[in-house]
């Protein structure tokens, strides 16, 4: 059976590793928008870096044809799991014209929580292993030191409070509508890594058996 979901939530929430473990479990394709078009080639690698070098969004139309063309690839064959994709209405509605989505799962942490996390947020100088100083599961072993390599960790300029909290108004603004618009499975994000997991794949047996 194939399944095609959802996973959003705010920067912080963890929605990221989650769809990479669950992806994995089930052998679908996870699609990171972001990578997707970071990973480009040839013209419209340079058609999207003009976008997103001068700052701006690229345009639904590009981001819906480059998303549909990966869709049809073998690798989505058993089904994906979208993460980062659709932010809006708009783009759940173009969306739902070439693909049709079985569930989405909102990764639900407080806007206290979401800072605190952030800015606990390091990468490797070197490797770019992430990691986090307030969550054990992927603290790293010795401060300011990558465990894989002993590369230097490094904090992203605006991991800061107040780009965090304007990064929150946009997602509750445009994102957070989308969950009306889903059948839609809100988790505690506020757990261990291990226990968040364990919820999403409780939900998803449920989603199987009633389907």
């Amino acid at each position: 059976m194939v399944h095609n979901y959802i996973f959003v939530g705010p920067q912080g929430s963890g929605k990221g590793t989650q769809a990479k473990i669950v992806a994995e479990k089930f052998n679908l394709c996870h699609i990171s928008t972001g990578d997707l078009l970071r990973n480009l080639s040839g013209s419209m690698k340079e058609k999207v870096d003009e976008y997103m070098n001068s700052g701006q969004l690229v345009p639904d139309c590009i981001v819906l044809n480059i998303l549909k063309q990966k869709l049809d690839s073998n690798n989505c064959e058993n089904g994906f799991i979208l993460d980062g994709f659709p932010r809006n209405i708009g783009q759940a509605n173009e969306l739902d014209k070439i693909v049709k989505i079985d569930a989405m799962f909102s990764i639900e942490v407080s806007n206290e929580e979401v800072v605190r996390r952030i800015n606990g947020r390091r990468f490797c100088s070197k490797c770019t292993t992430n990691y986090n100083i307030y969550v054990q599961e992927i603290k790293p072993k010795k401060e300011g030191v990558c465990d894989k390599c002993g590369g230097k960790l490094l904090k992203r300029d605006d991991d800061n409070e107040e780009a965090i909290k304007k990064r929150l108004e946009i997602y509750f603004k445009d994102t957070q509508p989308l969950l009306r618009h889903y059948n839609t499975i809100r988790i505690n994000g506020e757990q261990t890594i291990e226990k968040v997991n364990e919820d999403i794949m409780k939900a998803i047996k449920m989603l199987g058996f009633f389907r």
